[in-house]
């Protein structure tokens, strides 16, 4: 057994001020990862910092921009008609994570931060190439993932809010375990003028990637039969009890299919 501390801070800096006070403090957002992994004596923490009352939700867009705070729920992000007007796509990811519950607790800088290799936010972040704003600086969704449940995070930064430049058109398309709803296969498609972009989450050993040969091909012909004939040998595709890799393959180009006839 050990010693768990928990605080509420009413503000950003309170709870950063109460995070550098201990040895293995850990932030609170949704605690749809943390509080299993502490349950289950796989993660130990000294003190939990909880973010709910930080003022670190809410939605808005400026400019090009739409901008999410980080203590903003999937049920808000889902039903928020500022997201279906400028990315509906999100809003529609937002919809197909968990249940009902999860939806409610769970935040989109939970997440992000925690980058779980089949989680749906990430594969937006990165497709579309967001900002990721923290309390020290700001990170391009490019530099940001570094690997499995790995991200470019220091150790107590913490993210605040995500802004996200508004595509022309996005689409986003999952194969859900059944049970859970995590992305067995989760593809998510950006375009614009000049590009397609294109990211998976689910699949990669990694975590979320980018198919460049899927990429390429899209840039050229937007149109799901442009994708036949495309294989992703040249990456690391996971294997599990819920689908082989050979398996994850095929439904990252039948997932990328579906996104791109959907795109709107």
């Amino acid at each position: 057994m050990y010693d768990l501390n928990y605080v509420k801070p009413k503000s950003t800096s309170e709870a950063l001020s109460e995070y550098e006070k201990s040895s293995e403090g850990q932030f609170l957002a949704g605690g749809m990862t943390l509080i299993p992994t502490l349950k289950s004596r796989l993660s130990s923490s000294d003190l939990l910092v909880d973010l709910r009352d930080t003022n670190l939700s809410g939605i808005n867009s400026s400019g090009n921009n739409l901008n999410i705070k980080a203590m903003t729920t999937h049920a808000e992000v889902s039903g928020s008609d500022e997201v279906k007007k400028t990315v509906p796509a999100i809003a529609n990811l937002a919809g197909q994570i968990g249940d009902h519950m999860v939806r409610n607790r769970g935040t989109i800088g939970g997440s992000v931060a925690n980058n779980d290799p089949s989680a749906c936010y990430p594969s937006a972040i990165l497709s579309l190439n967001a900002t990721i704003v923290t309390d020290k600086r700001e990170i391009k969704a490019d530099d940001f993932f570094v690997g499995l449940f790995e991200t470019s995070l220091d150790e107590g930064e913490l993210i605040t809010e995500f802004s996200i430049p508004i595509p022309q058109k996005a689409s986003y398309a999952k194969f859900a375990n059944p049970a859970s709803r995590y992305a067995i296969v989760g593809v998510f498609v950006s375009q614009n003028s000049d590009n397609v972009r294109v990211a998976v989450t689910g699949a990669g050993q990694n975590g979320v990637f980018r198919p460049k040969e899927i990429e390429d091909a899209l840039n050229k012909n937007f149109s799901s039969g442009a994708l036949e004939g495309i294989n992703l040998d040249n990456y690391e595709i996971f294997s599990d009890i819920h689908a082989q890799s050979d398996y994850r393959s095929h439904l990252v180009i039948e997932m990328t299919k579906q996104a791109v006839n959907n795109i709107s």
